[in-house]
């Protein structure tokens, strides 16, 4: 492949990838999801689980939550309970979680 096939290829890539519609999480519709679904094991704002194996989603990168959900839902990544909670999920319910979860105060780790 020439330099000029690699800069071709680079730009249509580039193009491809910005004319993808891009869903714009909902922080307000993603703290009501929480507080309908998550808060009775994770606590309204995620920082407050009700079990040390629970984790704690509060302050965590909105990525991470939004591959955990995803995986979850598809079942691959396995736990019977989350896995019940996440297939009903819309990809816009997981970015509204994953963004509502990532803007809260996590822990506040002492070194």
């Amino acid at each position: 492949m020439t330099n000029m096939h690699k800069t071709l290829f680079a730009a249509a890539c580039v193009i491809a990838v910005a004319a993808m519609p891009a869903i714009s999480a909902d922080y307000e519709a993603g703290k009501k999801k929480a507080a309908e679904v998550c808060a009775a094991c994770h606590g309204p704002e995620g920082d407050k689980p009700i079990t040390p194996e629970t984790p704690i989603l509060a302050g965590q990168y909105t990525d991470y939550l939004e591959h955990a959900l995803k995986a979850y839902k598809k079942g691959t990544r396995e736990n019977a309970m989350m896995s019940a909670m996440a297939q009903p999920l819309t990809e816009a319910e997981i970015h509204d979680l994953a963004l509502y979860f990532s803007r809260q105060k996590g822990l506040q780790v002492k070194y």
